[in-house]
């Protein structure tokens, strides 16, 4: 069995927090919170990590990360382009929004083979997470008929911020701790120790629990679901380009739950006791910084994480 690799979306340019905030320092020592997660990956035995990036940010993403971790990973590139696209399409007149998560990860398909994570470059997971997610990728193969996947599941409480809004995956589950579907909410505010939800600008509002379990886009995957996704991209473009041409993204928890829905994958949803922490806006800072610190203070991290 191959040994499963950590793909990184990376792509985005931080629009809300105002700046390519995935090279925003975070620890003492000037690491990144990519750091930290490349750091509890390869403790969980990864080896390997493909960023997926912009062509655009590529010469400021290699100085200011790839080319550090590239000395304790062995670090691969992947492009999310707007023009990637299946023969036959075209990049809509005034489209400058990427085509969504799906997209960041099919753009990996040319050099991922075999099982693997994804994650986000700007979000905290926790060390459990990544221990969890590796050895189920490790140890679970597709079966006959079925898809084996899987996702670390975080409660809703723990992942919004104070200071905006936020998009989270809101995930229902069986009793066995099976995805039954998740269903992407673009715009989830705190509310107390609760949140809420709005998909139509703020006229309605939908209440959530602080106990929803949520996806972070810390998924497992076995290669069967880049072959599913190429696949029904072009069927997402033919709805999109008909109804919301520029706006309209290709969510991969959207793929996800298709597939669950039609019997082809089922998805064991994982749990981390670890607390996610993420950058969103720029007052979401120091929240993460304040943390890194209690956690190096209490030798979950080393002060100075590669020792350089």
């Amino acid at each position: 069995m191959q040994k499963p690799v950590l793909v990184v979306m990376a792509a985005g340019m931080g629009s809300r927090y105002g700046g390519l905030k995935q090279l925003d320092p975070v620890g003492e020592h000037g690491e990144l919170i990519i750091d930290y997660s490349i750091y509890d990956a390869r403790r969980a035995g990864f080896e390997t990590v493909v960023f997926v990036i912009k062509h655009a940010i590529e010469e400021t993403f290699k100085a200011g990360i790839g080319d550090r971790l590239s000395k304790v990973m062995d670090v691969r590139y992947a492009y999310q382009e707007l023009d990637d696209l299946p023969e036959g399409y075209t990049v809509p007149e005034g489209r400058v929004k990427p085509w969504g998560t799906c997209h960041a990860i099919l753009a990996a398909r040319k050099v991922v083979d075999g099982p693997f994570a994804v994650i986000n470059s700007d979000d905290y997971y926790g060390p459990e997470a990544f221990r969890e997610m590796y050895d189920y990728l490790s140890t679970h193969e597709d079966q006959p008929g079925c898809y084996e996947y899987a996702m670390v599941g975080y409660l809703l409480g723990n992942t919004v911020t104070e200071h905006g809004h936020v998009a989270r995956g809101v995930c229902v589950e069986t009793a066995d701790h099976f995805l039954q579907s998740v269903t992407e909410h673009t715009h989830i505010e705190k509310d107390g120790d609760n949140a809420r939800s709005t998909r139509d600008d703020g006229q309605t509002w939908e209440h959530l629990a602080g106990d929803t379990i949520v996806s972070m886009n810390l998924w497992g995957f076995t290669r069967s679901f880049l072959t599913e996704a190429e696949a029904r991209f072009p069927a997402f473009l033919d709805r999109t380009l008909e109804t919301d041409p520029v706006k309209g993204e290709y969510f991969l928890p959207s793929v996800v739950s298709a597939l669950i829905e039609e019997g082809k994958a089922r998805v064991k949803v994982l749990r981390s006791r670890d607390r996610w922490y993420g950058v969103t806006y720029h007052e979401d800072k120091p929240v993460v910084v304040a943390a890194i610190a209690r956690m190096t203070k209490e030798g979950l991290y080393p002060a100075d994480l590669w020792g350089e």
